[in-house]
């Protein structure tokens, strides 16, 4: 049989279809005009030229064929043929003007009745009129489509249109079974059918956006052209320019000031809009116009309402209040003092920075915060010259422009925590701010012309006085903010964060109620600091879970916490505190401590054992609190001597528990006094006294800080009498009533007073028992 070779077509059992040839041999166009031979078409794997042509490149399935007639036309030889069956060819032989090979028959498997037929052929002329629908001039195809009624040669006329791959094509020639071919088909399809929508999809939306695009771009050439012509044909620029001006002239700018505006304003409508230097002009004057210049006229001050504002909201405090309101009373008697610049300091959670807030209400000036924590760069403060690219005003100058006022109330929020980077001081930078006899004339590096910030209220606060520079804490009045005593945080807690807590999570005191047990508890054992913003957080904790059972139906409003729900809602006690023991044994005495969260009791810890006179010291003890040490044991070697000696053949081991973490300071040193005192006579120590004061190897006892702190946490743990050094009893009108009523306070001047009212042991004084050295030289001098 003669071998037609193939491209890209299905040919299927009872198709009539014209096959165009380029070129044709003599051979091979005298057999296709000899009704006798037998012609069968195989399709190509791939397109290769005649001579290169090797069995290889043929699939093995094509179709025997019957031909109709043969024509000449320009391009070559168009046949026309009517496929018979499928046949599977073997033994290929390729010449150079013919093939040849062995064919068998393959059946068709018609498994398909002639309604399923009916069915597959309508639903795949529905596909093709979706399809079709997309594209122009698809009518004559569509009624092509629509009049084939034998499944195969419906799908081998469709197949000619789609750009399915040879693979494809193939697996429909070699499929036996109508079904099996059918649905193939039909699986092509729909895939090219998605492929199609998605297509069609994409290039709507991009002539939707494209055309978008062009009619704003049409629109906008509009508007400029009627604003041009309403402008009387004069550019935008020169409006912009005119309005500039008028808002110069309206800024009320000192003459100055007003001078250099108008300058930078000559120069703005000299330039190019397209120009690089035109936006920058440009954000000059619009900073220049919208920073407030003219003074605002100063309200009378009512100190009455002032201190209401700040009792309202702010418990306690009362130094802190009653500083404010003096600096508030003299703002209202010199109208032109400069004040000075209050620093508040103190633990974090304390009310600070709302202190600030409370007091701009309570002046009836607007309220304006900047965060110094952080910052390494002096640009931030003074801000960057014009000439770089990106450049902006510094953050007070951004402050004021913000607020749109002269006289806000200004906080300066975390001022200790400024830090020293490759981009200058920013602290240095803070003392034209700050400095009362030059912020008037503070200038920025980017406004380049002075400012007056002297009718600012500024409000610094700081956690520590450690970090901040000397020449800056210069310029600030400290107000020093304690901790709060427990009863204070109750108070709060009752009067204000509750209600807050409930009203950010949509709750109101009628939702929920939370015990004064509760709150108590709260703060006792799941806080440990000096103010109240863990609190706070604890608060929110319960409001969220209240909440969450309200809104569940899980219980009926008011929703009542309790102290023994606490548990259940915030889980284990999460703070512990040390609280006084029944009985120390000797070389056991109780401390006190400050630390950044308040005050604490702790425990100096003395055991001897055989040695060599040595002192060991553990429990992470810095460098001040062991020098302590050392000076309590030489001092007790000088003072107790017969008790002493015992020292030659021991080691002395002192130990501070809690030992992860790190303890310092000299207030330990009567403390360790007594410890190593109680070790060596075996006198036990009331473990209800605790004390504190720092010690000189002369005996002397000497002040101390933080008392207030110390003694609320003696007042916590069970302590009922505490020694502090006479000289800090100045500082006890700072204690609360309540703890002064709990506890004995003992004030102690040297060890000797130590050693009494811990020890009960009665020693007398140095001067007492050596005389004067001057008394041995005068009896000398009497002698000669």
């Amino acid at each position: 049989m003669m071998i037609l070779p193939i491209e890209d077509l299905v040919l299927l059992p009872g198709m009539t279809y014209p096959l165009a040839f380029s070129r044709l041999s003599e051979e091979e166009l005298a057999a296709l005009q000899n009704r006798e031979q037998k012609i069968a078409a195989l399709p190509l794997k791939r397109r290769r030229d005649r001579k290169e042509l090797q069995a290889d490149d043929f699939y093995k399935i094509g179709v025997a064929l019957q031909i109709q007639d043969v024509l000449s036309s320009d391009k070559g030889h168009l046949v026309k043929v009517t496929a018979l069956s499928r046949v599977e060819v073997s033994e290929l032989v390729i010449q150079e003007n013919i093939i040849t090979g062995n064919t068998v028959d393959i059946p068709e498997v018609i498994d398909l009745n002639e309604n399923s037929q009916r069915e597959m052929a309508s639903y795949i002329q529905n596909i093709s009129h979706q399809i079709g629908s997309n594209f122009k001039n698809s009518g004559g195809v569509m009624k092509a489509i629509d009049e084939m009624k034998d499944l195969n040669v419906l799908i081998g006329y469709i197949c000619q249109f789609l750009p399915f791959s040879k693979q494809e094509k193939y697996t429909l020639m070699e499929t036996s079974s109508l079904k099996d071919r059918g649905l193939a088909f039909i699986d092509y399809f729909l895939h090219y059918k998605e492929e199609i929508q998605l297509q069609i999809e994409m290039t709507e939306r991009f002539s939707e956006k494209a055309n978008k695009n062009y009619r704003e771009a049409v629109l906008r050439e509009q508007l400029q052209a009627i604003q041009e012509e309403l402008n009387e044909g004069k550019p935008e620029t020169v409006k912009k320019g005119k309005d500039y001006r008028t808002r110069i002239e309206n800024a009320h700018m000192p003459e100055e000031i007003q001078a250099a505006a108008l300058e930078e304003l000559n120069k703005l409508e000299s330039q190019n809009p397209a120009g690089a230097e035109y936006s920058v002009i440009q954000n000059y004057l619009d900073l220049l116009v919208e920073l407030p210049w003219e003074p605002n006229e100063e309200k009378p001050v009512n100190l009455r309402e002032a201190r209401r504002v700040l009792d309202e909201q702010h418990y306690g405090l009362e130094k802190v209040k009653d500083r404010i309101i003096q600096q508030l009373a003299v703002m209202h008697l010199k109208k032109d003092k400069q004040g000075s610049i209050l620093l508040l300091v103190g633990p974090p959670g304390t009310g600070k920075t709302s202190l600030g807030r409370s007091i701009a209400e309570a002046l009836g000036r607007k309220y304006v915060r900047l965060s110094l924590g952080g910052i390494r760069d002096e640009a931030e403060i003074r801000g960057h010259r014009r000439t770089y690219i990106g450049a902006m005003p510094g953050r007070i100058i951004q402050s004021m422009k913000k607020v749109g006022t002269t006289n806000p109330v200004m906080v300066l929020d975390e001022v200790d925590k400024l830090m020293t980077g490759y981009n200058g001081d920013p602290a240095s930078a803070l003392l034209e701010v700050l400095d009362p006899e030059q912020n008037d004339t503070f200038t920025d590096h980017y406004l380049d012309l002075p400012y007056n910030l002297s009718d600012v209220f500024f409000i610094a606060t700081a956690n520590s006085l450690e970090t901040i520079p000397g020449p800056l804490l210069d310029r600030m009045e400290v107000i020093q903010l304690s901790s709060y005593t427990i009863s204070e945080k109750f108070h709060i807690g009752k009067n204000h964060l509750i209600r807050e807590a409930l009203e950010e999570h949509g709750l109101s005191e009628d939702d929920v109620h939370i015990s004064e047990e509760a709150l108590q508890k709260i703060i006792s054992d799941y806080t440990m600091e000096a103010g109240v913003r863990g609190l706070k957080k604890k608060l929110d904790s319960i409001a969220r879970k209240a909440a969450e059972k309200i809104v569940l139906g899980d219980v009926e409003k008011p929703y009542s916490v309790s102290a023994d729900d606490l548990e259940e809602i915030l889980g284990s006690k999460m703070s512990r505190h040390d609280v006084a023991q029944e009985m120390n044994p000797p070389g056991v005495v109780t401390g006190l401590a400050w630390t950044p969260v308040g005050g604490e009791i702790l425990f100096i810890e003395a055991t001897e054992m055989p040695g060599n006179d040595q002192i060991i010291l553990t429990g992470q003890l810095g460098d001040v609190m062991k020098e302590s040490a050392r000076i309590s044991l030489s001092l007790l070697k000088s003072r107790l001597p017969v008790n002493a000696i015992q020292f030659k053949e021991k080691d002395i081991h002192i130990h501070v528990p809690s030992g992860a973490v790190p303890k310092d300071g000299p207030s330990a040193g009567i403390t360790l006094f007594t410890a190593l005192a109680s070790l060596i006579t075996g006198i036990k120590v009331d473990s209800k006294l605790a004390m504190t004061g720092e010690i000189t190897l002369r005996g002397t006892v000497l002040p101390i800080g933080g008392l207030k702190e110390k003694l609320l946490a003696a007042d916590r743990a069970g302590i009922r009498k505490a020694l502090i050094p006479k000289d800090n009893v100045a500082d006890l009108k700072d204690i609360p009533g309540e703890v002064m009523e709990k506890i004995q306070v003992v004030a102690v001047e040297t060890i000797e007073d130590v050693l009494r009212e811990a020890l009960g042991i009665a020693l007398p004084k140095p001067q007492y028992v050596m005389p004067d050295p001057r008394f041995f030289t005068r009896l000398q001098e009497q002698r000669q």
